[in-house]
């Protein structure tokens, strides 16, 4: 299984599934980033934390906890 955390800055990709508890689950789904979204990864902080990342035209940052939980293809 691949996740967002092992994107690498530049790669495209898209969402297979979202894990986690209810509440961290609904907050990343109300950010926008639901099952087959596209996902491009911009930046990563030199230290890993956060990721950067352009999902729907917005750019979000994602710790890495969160981007752990996201399955990407």
């Amino acid at each position: 299984m691949q996740t967002l955390k092992t994107v690498r800055p530049g790669e495209i990709t898209h969402v297979v599934k979202v894990h986690g508890d209810s509440a961290v689950k609904r907050r990343i789904m109300q950010m926008g980033i639901t099952k087959g979204t596209k996902i491009s990864v911009r930046k990563v902080a030199p230290l890993g934390d956060p990721i950067e990342i352009t999902v729907r035209g917005c750019e979000l940052a994602l710790r890495k906890d969160d981007a752990q939980i996201i399955e990407v293809e």
